[in-house]
């Protein structure tokens, strides 16, 4: 049964709130019209489910700060819910719902609370404009403000926003008899809000190359990561990548989820020739040499241009010949037989532009040093490209950030750099406050970002460890963790990764604090690794709590990496302030109560107590001291109270 007919107009859905439909129309079309025009005006689409049977469209209207949405359903039965949430949960969720009892439609904003049960909203703020029933499938036309002023209501604000769909198969005699959990709804990531900026003209010598995958064959598995080597000529000379853009096999836009073009180490004069699962213990290891990002899509990903002063090189001195193109294949329906000629076509130019474009790592080291502790909903770890980095390795009038690709693991779920000048955030590089690691594209920067020799770029990531029993180290896994900024920038320098980690000397100090915090006297250093230790840790808020301290104050171990591979002087013993430093010889392992810091007696209850003595003695005291202070800050006298442990 379809929910309405091929005649249907707008004046026939039952607005919320008794609102007369025909004034709606007047006040809503005229409207839109001086906003943003209908149909084509609307650039940016993707499609919601993997049948490909919702596509959503929309437009931004910066002026207004609203957008205009196009819900398109091939087939409709009695309604289609759209909301947005935090991570693509049913649960509190901004929803917009059409919906039928059998003999009349409505069109309402609603929301869901905790336990998926839907209600209408107090305040109605998606707004209909269209109703169309076509050959091609039913189609709503609505718009919504970016932010409503409605505590219901969800921001949509720049970075990811997880759009969450379903359909009702049956009447509803009332919206509040609505559960989402019983239509099964699913998720799809996008960006909403793109640059306002005008689209860069192209060359007019300006070449093309298809990186594509050979015919795969798509698994028939949920997930697949398929690897595809690509040679290019051995006397390709230098040319300049100005812009690129997918190429999706017809009917698989719903199956082809994201996909990236690695560069290979140019010192490798052969990579195996490999196209088959990237997964597969029959990789080649060289493979793994192939990580210098050219170029990355995700769904709904537009088509990205380089500055019309810049371009990334291809070819030429100093590169590669071989290029790995990654596609992931999302067949969550297990489709079969499904052939795919999907990748990357490169637009390039021999006329080279007046700046060489250049990528470089921002954020932390891929070390276990930098770990997550378990069942954490927020843990903030930092990445520093520091100020003697910048002003050893930057030219004098700095680099220009115009894009940049945001990287964790499953754990992370936002992402922020920032620039620091004078000791003063000054602007937001990128920010993704609902970043997920299955949405990693390049994005192109609302403004450009000039940073000169001497400033500070501080890469921040914050991640969720509720379901984790164990901590989650830092690494190359999928379940180990990264934090990473890969900013796109001109003009290119000698600088290609500037990141740091905690200095590893102070870790295993706080190893031995909370060792014998709890109770346990072994020493496990130069006995077991990093990841052991953090195995080995029993976890509470305490030590949890201890950890955060250690990364926000410690000295670390700064990486000012050339495109070498060889550091820049400024890479190794680099500390920050504020600088709490122990003398050389002191040992990690040695009893915290022989350095005159702690000393610790036993209670009646058998336990460690331990008590500051803030002894000077013609020394600076190292990051124990701040560990003091984080003590108190967290509630001296509770601890006090509940584990006798201070006193």
């Amino acid at each position: 049964m379809r929910l309405l007919n091929r005649d249907l107009n707008l004046q026939d859905v039952t607005v919320m709130y008794l609102t007369t439909v025909v004034t709606l129309v007047v006040i809503l079309v005229a409207s839109f019209q001086a906003g943003s025009a209908p149909g084509a005006a609307l650039p940016y689409r993707v499609p919601l489910d993997p049948n490909g049977n919702l596509q959503l469209s929309w437009n931004i209207n910066y002026t207004q700060q609203e957008l205009y949405l196009k819900l398109r359903v091939s087939h409709l039965h009695y309604g289609v819910v759209l909301g947005m949430s935090d991570r693509g949960e049913i649960f509190n969720a901004d929803l917009v719902v059409l919906w039928s009892d059998g003999e009349r439609s409505y069109f309402g904003d609603a929301w869901s609370d905790g336990s998926g049960h839907v209600t209408l909203d107090s305040q109605q703020d998606y707004q209909l404009l269209e109703v169309q029933d076509t050959q091609d499938g039913f189609y709503l036309l609505f718009r919504r403000p970016f932010s409503t002023c409605d505590p219901r209501d969800y921001v949509i604000e720049e970075g990811t926003v997880h759009l969450i769909y379903g359909l009702l198969e049956e009447p509803l005699p009332a919206l509040q008899k609505l559960n989402l959990s019983l239509i099964h709804p699913g998720v799809q990531r996008v960006l909403l809000l793109r640059p306002d900026s005008p689209t860069p003209p192209l060359p007019p010598d300006v070449r093309t190359l298809e990186i594509l995958a050979p015919g795969v064959t798509i698994p028939e598995q949920e997930t697949t990561y398929w690897c595809h080597i690509y040679q290019l000529p051995a006397d390709m000379p230098k040319n300049h990548i100005v812009m690129y853009e997918s190429v999706v096999t017809r009917g698989n836009e719903a199956i082809v989820h994201h996909m990236e073009v690695f560069e290979c180490a140019p010192q490798l004069e052969n990579i195996p020739q490999y196209s088959g699962s990237c997964d597969s213990k029959m990789k080649p290891r060289k493979l793994n040499y192939c990580r210098h990002v050219l170029a990355a899509w995700a769904m709904g990903a537009e088509a990205f241009y380089y500055p019309s002063d810049a371009g990334l090189s291809l070819g030429g001195p100093g590169s590669s010949r071989f290029l790995r193109l990654e596609v992931h294949y999302h067949n969550p329906l297990l489709t079969t037989g499904r052939q795919d000629w999907s990748g990357i076509r490169l637009y390039y130019t021999p006329t080279l532009r007046k700046y060489d474009a250049g990528i470089m790592e921002l954020g932390l080291v891929y070390t276990p040093v930098m770990a997550i502790p378990p069942g954490m909903t927020d843990f903030q770890l930092t990445g520093y490209c520091t100020a003697k980095c910048t002003q050893t390795a930057l030219p004098p009038r700095g680099i220009n950030i115009f894009a940049s690709q945001l990287h964790t693991h499953l754990a992370g779920y936002s992402v922020r750099t920032v620039l620091v000048r004078g000791g003063q955030e000054v602007e937001i590089v990128q920010e993704d406050k609902h970043f997920s690691t299955h949405y990693q594209i390049i994005r192109t920067l609302k403004k450009i970002v000039n940073v000169l020799p001497g400033d500070v770029l501080l890469t921040r990531c914050m991640y969720n460890t509720e379901e984790r029993k164990r901590a989650t180290v830092g690494g190359f896994g999928i379940m180990e963790e990264m934090c990473v900024n890969y900013v796109h920038y001109y003009p290119r320098t000698q600088l290609e990764l500037c990141k740091s980690h905690v200095d590893p000397e102070y870790l295993q100090k706080y190893f031995s604090f909370i060792n014998r915090f709890q109770g346990r006297e072994t020493c496990s250093c130069g006995q077991a690794d990093v990841t052991e230790q953090f195995t080995s840790l029993a976890w509470d808020n305490f030590s949890s709590q201890v950890l955060s301290s250690l990364y926000n104050t410690a000295p670390i171990t700064m990486h000012c990496n050339q495109s070498t591979a060889e550091l820049f002087p400024v890479s190794r013993g680099t500390k920050r302030p504020p600088l709490f430093i122990c003398e050389s010889s002191a040992r990690a392992c040695m009893p915290l109560a022989s350095k005159g810091i702690i000393s610790t007696s036993i209670n009646k209850h058998g336990k460690h107590n331990f008590k500051s003595m803030h002894k000077q003695q013609n020394r600076e005291v190292c990051f124990l001291k701040d560990l003091t202070a984080t003590l108190l800050l967290m509630g001296l006298t509770k601890w006090t109270k509940t584990s006798r442990l201070y006193r």
